[in-house]
């Protein structure tokens, strides 16, 4: 090792020693960067298969390949799942609280490092879910385009951040019923013009951080569908199953 070197490796323990990684959900020293303490790693709640053929809501038990839940039984999704890293909860709301609204722009990748794996394996390209400009003005940037840029980091798969556009600003949905979620984002996302070649063909990766009711992502599948995707798969941090209320 060079003189060169070891001042640099020098350096880099002392300023492990001052600010050590720390976990992104409580705070506590950790290991490394990305890490989450035990505690917190426990009350997570990954979600895998079994699931439903269709929306990937989670099943209780196996119940056969291609079974649908009664939800995508009654109306089936145009999009081609849900696939969420985590259910939602106390520290999975932490995380993202901190990343949306507390400028912890690194928890992107904490939280990218756990929704890779659910990557479908013929996805070509990673779309965020956009702001209006008037949020992204205020916010500085958007959460859900940082996910996709450590995903693409991860993955080697093609982003695109200016094809989908949110043109209307929506109210907070929390409160609305079905009906009244599809009225209030009725017309706020289209396609930028000329810009329809990005999507015609791709299967489309629409990244968020929570999945909540699904109209936000079912709003913005509708264009990127009728913009010529092949398909549209719905990756998220975090899904709110029937027995958890987001807050």
């Amino acid at each position: 090792m060079g003189k060169g070197d070891a001042m640099r490796e020098a350096m880099r323990r002392m300023l492990a020693l001052a600010l050590p990684p720390r976990c992104p959900g409580c705070g506590a020293v950790t290991a490394a960067d990305h890490r989450l303490c035990a505690a917190c790693w426990g009350d997570l709640r990954f979600i895998g298969p079994p699931w439903c053929a269709a929306c990937n809501a989670p099943f209780a038990f196996a119940r056969g390949d291609g079974a649908r839940c009664g939800n995508c039984l009654a109306e089936p999704p145009r999009h081609s799942g849900v696939r969420a890293a985590v259910a939602y909860g106390d520290v999975a709301r932490a995380l993202v609280l901190k990343l949306k609204y507390g400028g912890r722009a690194a928890y992107a990748e904490t939280i990218a490092r756990q929704m890779a794996r659910l990557v479908p394996p013929e996805a070509d390209l990673l779309v965020p879910v956009p702001l209006h400009r008037w949020r992204m003005w205020r916010r500085g940037y958007n959460q859900a385009g940082l996910i996709v840029n450590a995903l693409g980091g991860l993955t080697a798969l093609a982003q695109d951040h200016r094809t989908l556009e949110r043109i209307r600003a929506t109210p907070m949905l929390r409160g609305l019923g079905a009906r009244g979620r599809r009225a209030a984002l009725r017309g706020a996302f289209r396609i930028v013009p000329g810009r329809e070649d990005r999507v015609i063909g791709r299967a489309v990766v629409l990244v968020d951080d929570v999945h909540t009711s699904g109209a936000t992502a079912n709003a913005a599948t509708a264009i990127l569908l009728a913009a010529g995707a092949a398909s549209v798969t719905i990756l998220c941090w975090a899904r709110v199953l029937d027995d958890v209320e987001p807050h």
